[in-house]
Order: structure tokens, then C-alpha cells, then sequence
């Protein structure tokens, strides 16, 4: 008889685990519904923008997960045609903006803007015929830059004594979830589909054959 009650007292005690196990496992998918939640900015992003130049997918790889997220972007007027811009701020204060438009300057002064004032910042570049991918090799830097030679419609071939190029740059402002070169070579991404799409609201003399995409960075 003692041993049928002391059976009969365990099993309210499995109860209790069970309830508990359950509670536990309830408890743990709210919690983790409301982390999605709160850092489903990224996610509600649209898969195309900035006119098809940014990817909803390049921006989960270079920021960190915030619980919002805004995108735009500007077509506006400038000196030698058009400037065209692209932004995604967080609420986390990070963000990924890049913008592209037509420059006088030569390839040899563009490279040397990203080297620093005194010419010691490291850089790597890629090239794909004269088109020219840079990016900052510093770690706490997150800037790439493209430059594509530009024949300006309004300017005589013969009479152009300034070069003219395309000039497009993306950059990351506060902390980047990308380093390295995933960061670098994100960036010179978006750079280079800015200054496509520049290139072709600048309407320049030279029509090109563009690549789909530069060639790769390298670990080094």
C-alpha cells in the first residue's frame, strides 16, 4: 500500500518537470521571436534598390543587424552632368552610402587622394582594362572608390587639355558586421554599379562594353 502512494506521489512531480520543460521551451521562442523582431530592419529592406544599384543582400553582409532600417537615393544636377547617390541608415547609427558623378581629375591624383595627404595610406586595386577599382587596406577604414575614364559630350576631343572620369565611391560609416576584404570588395561592388549608372546618365562620348563585375580581391 506505502508503495503504490509513493508511486503515485513521484508521478506528480514528472508533471511539474513537464510543465516546467514546457514553459521553458515556450518562454525560449518568444524570446527569440522578439529578437527577430526588434532586429528586423535589414530584413524589410526592399531586394532592389537605389534603382537596381544596391542589393538588400550586400547590406545584410556589410551592417550589423538593426531593429530599423532606411533607404534613398538622389539624382541630382552637378558641375559636369549628373551626381547620383544611395544611402541605408540603422537605428544603430551604421551606415552604407555611396554616390558617383563626373570628376576632372587624372587616375594618377584620384589614386593618390585614397593614399592619404602624405602619400603613406595603403590601398589595393584592381583593373579591368582602363577602368580602375581602389580600396583602403586600413582596417578602420571602410571606403572604395572606381574610376572610369569619361569623354564629356560637351567638350571637344581635341580641345580636352583636363581628364574626365566617372568617379563613384561607397563608404561605411560606424560599426561595419563585414571586415577585411568581404568588406572591401562589397564596397567596390556598389561603387562600381553607381558609377555604371553614372556613366550612363553622364551620357559620355565613349561607349563601353562594361563587365559584369571587377575582378576579385585577394587575401594578402
Amino acid at each position: 500500500m506505502e508503495g503504490a502512494q509513493g508511486s503515485r506521489r513521484v508521478s506528480p512531480s514528472r508533471r511539474d518537470i513537464r510543465v516546467i520543460l514546457l514553459i521553458l521551451v515556450v518562454l525560449g521562442a518568444f524570446s527569440g521571436a522578439g529578437f527577430a523582431y526588434f532586429n528586423k530592419g535589414l530584413y524589410l529592406l526592399p531586394a532592389k534598390m537605389c534603382d537596381g544599384m544596391l542589393d538588400r543582400d550586400t547590406v545584410k553582409q556589410v551592417l550589423p543587424r538593426a531593429r530599423s532600417a532606411d533607404t534613398g537615393s538622389s539624382d541630382r544636377s552637378a558641375e559636369h552632368g549628373r551626381t547620383f547617390s544611395c544611402y541605408v541608415t540603422t537605428s544603430n547609427h551604421s551606415s552604407l552610402s555611396g554616390g558617383a558623378q563626373v570628376q576632372s581629375t587624372s587616375r594618377e591624383k584620384w589614386i593618390e587622394s585614397y593614399r592619404g595627404s602624405r602619400g603613406s595610406g595603403e590601398i589595393i586595386r584592381v583593373t579591368s582594362g582602363d577602368i580602375q577599382a581602389v580600396a583602403q587596406m586600413d582596417s578602420s577604414a571602410g571606403t572604395s572608390s572606381v574610376y572610369v575614364p569619361c569623354a564629356l559630350p560637351g567638350v571637344p576631343s581635341a580641345d580636352a587639355s583636363q581628364s574626365y572620369a566617372v568617379v563613384g565611391e561607397a563608404r561605411v560609416y560606424g560599426r561595419a558586421k563585414a571586415s577585411g576584404v568581404p568588406l572591401r570588395q562589397a564596397l567596390t561592388d556598389f561603387a562600381y554599379q553607381l558609377t555604371r549608372h553614372a556613366y550612363e546618365l553622364a551620357e559620355c562620348k565613349n561607349h563601353r562594353a562594361f563587365p559584369e563585375e571587377l575582378p576579385r580581391y585577394r587575401e594578402r
